[in-house]
């Protein structure tokens, strides 16, 4: 088994005790970490970058998270850490550990991204808030607590965010897509 499917393994089991134990049994896997790792693979075929390092920041960019260790706003430094005991376990080589640990912690933004890498794991993250909208739904719902005649207000905020938060990059290559998104989802 090579690192990325141990790495997955690891992941995936996590996920299952998280549904579990957690009071909202959400699926981490089904709902957001498959479209960041798709997303993620697909610009890193595009731009370039490494693919097993690409592959391992999108697989462990929201294990603090899953493992809910800490607060939500500070899941990017607890899971870099979280992370780097994975890694060290499964005796990951050092160099591109260090690389897998930035994308886990710059995942939030692509402007805090420093290499390729970190920019394909942070466009991912936001790709995929895209790609499965009914997600945004149910974190508008249930964890922000926003109603329902103020939904499209708060959908229009955080894909106009999402969107800023892009590379300049990849928000050209998503630009017609994004555009077709709000006007679908947003259209009054």
């Amino acid at each position: 088994m090579n690192i990325i499917d141990e790495v997955k393994e690891y992941v995936l089991k996590k996920i299952e005790e998280y549904k579990i134990n957690s009071d909202d049994h959400y699926d981490f896997w089904k709902e957001h970490i498959k479209y960041v790792y798709q997303e993620s693979v697909n610009l890193a075929e595009k731009y370039g970058a490494d693919m097993e390092i690409v592959s391992l920041g999108a697989l462990l960019h929201d294990i603090a998270l899953i493992n809910k260790v800490g607060d939500r706003k500070e899941h990017h430094i607890n899971g870099e850490k979280i992370a780097k005991d994975v890694l060290e376990k499964m005796n990951y080589d050092n160099g591109k550990m260090h690389r897998v640990l930035k994308c886990v912690y710059n995942h939030r933004s692509s402007s805090n991204a420093e290499s390729i890498e970190e920019i394909c794991v942070a466009d991912a993250d936001i790709l995929a808030h895209f790609d499965n909208i009914p997600m945004l739904f149910n974190s508008a719902f249930v964890r922000n607590k926003v109603n329902l005649s103020e939904i499209r207000e708060w959908m229009k905020n955080t894909f106009e965010k999402d969107y800023n938060d892009l590379s300049e990059r990849t928000k050209e290559v998503f630009k017609e897509k994004y555009n077709q998104i709000c006007e679908i989802v947003l259209k009054d």
